[in-house]
């Protein structure tokens, strides 16, 4: 009779330095897709204000209407004739009564143009309006 001895098997290996190396790569790659910022495609130099106050998260977000150093409007990323504009405005209004409208002019914007806005947003039943400007600099 023949007795067979039984090799002791050894627990399988787990490379660590790989795991490790999986590991990091998984999570640079979590911290690059996570921390974009959406930027707006429009350059805007925006005036400067010591009174601007931060805008926190609210429920109801602003319809943003930018308006560039040319002086052309942008709203929902397209550009848009007045008379476009205006009727956008009166349909999200008439969407949503608790409307805010936040303008983005560049400091080089026409200033006529700004005024034509705000008298866009009145006509429109649109009572508040933000304006969306830089800090100016701390001493």
């Amino acid at each position: 009779m023949r007795f067979y001895v039984s090799k002791r098997r050894s627990a399988p290996t787990v490379i660590i330095v790989a795991l490790i190396d999986v590991l990091i790569v998984l999570l640079i790659f979590l911290m690059v897709t996570t921390t974009f910022k959406q930027q707006q495609s429009l350059r805007l130099s925006l005036p400067q204000s010591s009174q601007a106050q931060k805008s926190g998260a609210n429920e109801n977000p602003p319809l943003v209407v930018s308006i560039d150093a040319a002086g052309v409007f942008y709203a929902e990323k397209t550009a848009r004739t007045f008379d476009q504009l205006q009727t956008l405005l009166r349909e999200e209004e008439a969407k949503n009564p608790e409307l805010v409208l936040a303008i983005n002019a560049d400091e080089k914007a026409p200033w006529g143009k700004v005024v034509k806005l705000r008298d866009a947003a009145a006509a429109a039943g649109i009572k508040s309006l933000v304006a969306f400007t830089k800090d100016t600099g701390k001493p």
